[in-house]
């Protein structure tokens, strides 16, 4: 299965930078607000690499559930599952986490974005360097 390399790459790519920003922004988040700041970049960074492996965990759940159809609907279905329940969990740790005095929002809000973007990033990266067959149809 190619697509297996494409997100054993991407879940690498993606550890990398969630590495990075967990390490970069405690610094920056314990200058911020001392403890409270180091928590909250923490648990953003940490937050984003959970939902990158459960993105994986479901891509891999429906290609076998699937045989590796795509366009089925039992595969968009484990992938819009899988989606709803991230969702769900985010918003379940917002309103945990909203009102404790060892979290700053804004520290979090930050992580969150910045682990976001580096994941795509590495998203990108991994699936630069993939083949992917195409058709060419004349005449569209």
């Amino acid at each position: 299965m190619k697509s297996a390399s494409v997100l054993s790459r991407a879940l690498g790519y993606g550890a990398i930078a969630t590495v990075a920003v967990a390490v970069l922004g405690s610094i920056v988040g314990f200058i911020v607000d001392g403890g409270a700041g180091l928590v909250s970049a923490l648990l953003g960074a940490g937050l984003t690499a959970l939902f990158m492996g459960v993105t994986t965990l479901s891509i891999v759940l429906a290609q076998r559930v699937t045989r590796d159809r795509p366009s089925s609907a039992a595969y968009f279905g484990i992938i819009l599952g899988m989606w709803v329940l991230k969702f769900v969990v985010f918003v379940t740790v917002l309103i945990l986490a909203r009102e404790q005095q060892w979290m700053n929002p804004y520290v979090f809000f930050v992580a969150v974005v910045v682990a976001v973007i580096a994941s795509l990033v590495a998203d990108v990266l991994a699936l630069k360097g993939a083949q992917v067959s195409h058709v060419r149809v004349d005449g569209v």
